[in-house]
């Protein structure tokens, strides 16, 4: 159940203008709508919840009876009354005809372009590869150079690795995948961030796992709302550097805190893509897997591609040998092995990675910078809290309507992904990220054009499901 405390002040504001029971209602159904209230969470009894706002016990019944009537809640004898989402079908627009043309800002991508140095270290990795051509090429493991330099920046960074507990994947999406595929059967709960990354949720969901939400907003990770299924999570995926879609980081204390909340059961995967992206310096917290209390499962899953160039479509998983071993025979039904010449060029990019990653981590800090002056001038009622990391904002967006927004701004020329798309039931219509990978000239004007899209694209009190045509993919 979620905790009365933490329900009083979310809902406390709703309660400032017009009838009591018509503020409380409003201010239940938005939290559901914003994800802060899961589907299934159990909430207080009715004279509870009006002795602990100062009510009176009918407001909270006349509101209650509202949300259950609009299917927003359920209430059974003796199981008390939990959140839902409405049952009935979900209107969707057409898909806009993507914008093309040079003129168009794509907001969809976290993408930065590749570093002058990758050129380099493609043309030194291509030099060595007749070296290898004798052999067969297939590592399904990873090269064991490029295990070995990985494991030595994990110990670098305070976690004393070896080579054989390293996997070379391609790319960490390909890592969460492998992880599925080995410790997942269908129906087995995976406890998922929401918001999150969209290609989480989607593998999830493809290998019919129950995803668990695990709500997150600005204040933090909300425990207390982690839902209870039946059988303890078999994973549970969190990214603890540059949460993606929020921007959040989260201190030592946190991650401890996170870990020892879950079920000792349960794998913790945790997704460290962007750690190297923190503003101004290097990552200055410790890697979770560190953390870990005795006889809990911590996975790091690292990539190449936001640190240097997602045109390498290279990752790893950090983990107990005999698991990395696992993973390694899993992966022959998938690809065989990451090819060599990336790998090459990767083991090249890692030698010198202290040398290049602070230049981008201060281009990126500045463009940063100029996403949210954007905002702060043209969208003064958009509320962004500045991430200390990462290549995008969250951006809360009042009382439009994301989803509107991005088909509106479609004939801006402007491209973004609708909230709803980085959840599971389709809550958080009025957010949007917003990357800020771009030139500053084309960020600001992105927004600008946003901004104008935003004019009569209302609320949309409606959750969209997933699988709807708001975007064909998100990076």
């Amino acid at each position: 159940m979620v905790a009365t405390e933490r329900l009083i002040g979310w809902l406390e504001p709703s309660l400032e203008a017009g009838p009591l029971n018509e503020g409380l209602a409003s201010g239940l159904r938005g939290l559901v709508l914003d994800g802060r209230l899961v589907t299934g969470t159990r909430l207080p009894a009715e004279r509870e919840l009006a002795a602990a706002l100062g009510l009176a016990r009918a407001t909270v019944t006349t509101a209650y009876d509202r949300l259950r009537g609009e299917g927003f809640l359920i209430s059974r004898r003796g199981a008390g009354t939990t959140v839902r989402l409405p049952l009935r079908p979900v209107a969707r627009p057409d898909e806009p005809r993507p914008p093309t043309g040079d003129d168009v800002i794509d907001l969809t991508v976290a993408a930065t372009p590749a570093p002058a140095v990758l050129q380099d270290a493609a043309g030194e990795a291509a030099a060595e590869l007749p070296r290898h051509l004798a052999g067969a090429g297939l590592h399904p493991m990873g090269l064991p150079e490029l295990r070995q330099a990985v494991a030595e920046r994990y110990t670098a960074r305070g976690l004393p690795t070896r080579s054989d507990e390293i996997l070379i994947s391609s790319g960490a999406l390909h890592a969460w995948n492998l992880l599925l595929r080995v410790l997942a059967r269908p129906g087995a709960a995976v406890v998922v961030e929401q918001p999150t990354y969209p290609a989480v949720l989607d593998a999830a969901l493809a290998h019919h796992t129950t995803v668990v939400p695990l709500p997150v907003d600005a204040t933090g990770w909300d425990l207390s709302q982690l839902a209870r299924p039946a059988r303890s999570p078999v994973l549970a995926h969190l990214t603890l550097d540059g949460q993606n879609p929020t921007g959040l980081w989260a201190d030592d204390p946190t991650r401890r805190q996170l870990l020892d909340v879950l079920d000792p059961r349960t794998v913790v995967v945790v997704d460290e893509t962007l750690v190297e992206l923190r503003y101004p310096a290097a990552p200055v917290t410790r890697p979770a897997p560190a953390l870990a209390r005795r006889g809990t499962t911590v996975v790091a899953v690292g990539s190449m591609s936001k640190s240097f160039w997602a045109g390498l479509r290279l990752g790893w998983i950090r983990g107990p040998a005999a698991l990395v071993r696992r993973l390694a025979a899993a992966r022959a039904g998938q690809d065989l092995a990451s090819p060599l010449l990336d790998q090459l060029v990767a083991v090249r990019l890692l030698a010198v990675a202290d040398e290049v990653l602070p230049e981008r981590r201060r281009v990126y800090a500045a463009r940063r910078d100029a996403m949210l002056a954007a905002l702060a001038e043209h969208a003064p009622t958009w509320r962004a809290e500045p991430p200390p990391g990462g290549l995008a904002v969250w951006v809360d967006l009042g009382e439009t309507s994301s989803t509107r927004l991005a088909q509106r701004a479609a004939a801006h020329g402007v491209r973004v992904t609708p909230g709803p798309r980085f959840t599971v039931a389709g809550t958080h219509d009025h957010w949007v990220r917003l990357p800020f990978v771009d030139d500053p000239d084309r960020i600001v004007e992105g927004v600008r054009r946003l901004t104008r899209a935003a004019e009569g694209a209302g609320v949309n009190r409606t959750p969209r499901r997933r699988g709807g045509p708001e975007t064909a993919w998100t990076a």
